[in-house]
């Protein structure tokens, strides 16, 4: 069995979208031994910071939030296709020789897995792929940016996937994760009435 974590790790110089000083964790020493008994630390921190899913309120006034979301969703099979060769973006060309089936959860590796830097070019999922994604009727779709697309006016990405009921989940690494199918471990927090949810995600192989 090998075992891969590929969540971002939250840290006050980790990558962030566009490099915005505001999407930056701040950690802050609330209490330490010099000043009573217990250390304790706040996190202050954007929801689409890191490895995260994002839910329909993101992109619409009237989209839906996190309230009930169930977290045995993202406790599932994935597969990962590898598509470290793509400069641009995926696109519905690109996908059609993966056959990719109805009910798959899709998790893309690209070039943006290998860099730990935010890159303003990065690979995203074009408003074609997301077409052909719906059209399929996937249940979910990751990748390794910290935005799924890019350069598109009116979001039509986010917004055909979610009117799709397609999970999004955003800032996967998967450097080290060959080609494959897996078992994913994903847990959001548990927080009411939000836009995203921050993820720990794990993928297991158990076909060795």
């Amino acid at each position: 069995m090998t075992r891969y974590d590929v969540s971002m790790v939250i840290t006050p110089d980790m990558q962030v979208y566009k490099n915005k000083p505001g999407k930056k964790p701040v950690l802050t020493v609330d209490s330490d031994f010099d000043q009573g008994t217990t250390y304790e630390t706040r996190l202050t921190m954007n929801l689409h910071t890191g490895t995260h899913m994002d839910f329909s309120k993101h992109m619409s006034q009237e989209g839906a939030v996190s309230d009930g979301f169930d977290p045995f969703t993202l406790i599932r099979a994935v597969r990962v296709f590898d598509l470290t060769g793509l400069q641009e973006a995926i696109s519905a060309d690109d996908l059609m020789p993966l056959a990719i089936q109805s009910g798959d959860f899709v998790l893309f590796k690209t070039r943006n897995s290998l860099t730990e830097q935010f890159d303003f070019r990065f690979v995203h999922v074009d408003a074609s792929a997301a077409r052909l994604l719906a059209d399929l009727k996937v249940d979910g779709v990751g990748v390794d940016a910290l935005g799924i697309e890019r350069d598109q006016p009116g979001y039509p990405t986010h917004k055909t996937l979610f009117d799709a009921d397609i999970i999004i989940i955003e800032g996967l690494r998967l450097k080290a994760v060959p080609a494959g199918r897996y078992q994913m471990i994903a847990l959001p927090l548990n927080i009411d009435g939000v836009e995203a949810l921050p993820l720990r995600v794990v993928l297991i192989d158990n076909h060795e």
